[in-house]
């Protein structure tokens, strides 16, 4: 019966002869965890500032809805602060939807701004890391080479 022959030592071999560079896979680990801690922070900040605009407006809304819901002595009167009601409220839309796009504005331009910094630091990684994958090729072909001597 014929026995499989063991590949381990010619797998183990053939590993060492191309070395892996695992100081440059840290660091672009270090590099993509720091982006993700910087864009978790615009996110989190984004969506406070949003929070901090809803609540003001629900609670300005709720105050104007007191003030329209009182009882009046006049018929017209109601349809007077139905109308006060309305045009306030057009009014404050307007403003609260420019703040929030005052808020994504802000979003974009961090976002962009992380995502070119951290396109150069991953660049500069990899330069490197293949720099270093070279020399290291390099010095394992010629060690091969001196090796078949």
């Amino acid at each position: 019966m014929a026995k499989t022959p063991d590949m381990t030592a010619t797998l183990k071999e053939m590993m060492g002869a191309f070395p892996v560079d695992t100081k440059a896979m840290e660091d672009a680990f270090k590099t993509t965890a720091t982006l993700n801690e910087k864009l978790s922070h615009v996110a989190l900040e984004a969506a406070e500032k949003s929070t901090e605009i809803s609540a003001k407006w629900t609670k300005d809304t709720l105050a104007k809805l007191g003030d329209m819901s009182k009882a009046k002595t006049e018929p017209a009167d109601y349809a007077k602060a139905m109308t006060d009601f309305a045009s306030a409220q057009a009014e404050v839309a307007a403003e609260n939807m420019a703040a929030f796009a005052e808020i994504a504005k802000k979003v974009q331009m961090d976002t962009v701004e992380l995502m070119m910094a951290a396109g150069k630091d991953l660049s500069e990684d990899a330069t490197a890391a293949v720099k270093k994958a070279t020399a290291d090729a390099t010095a394992a072909a010629k060690k091969a080479t001196a090796a078949a001597k």
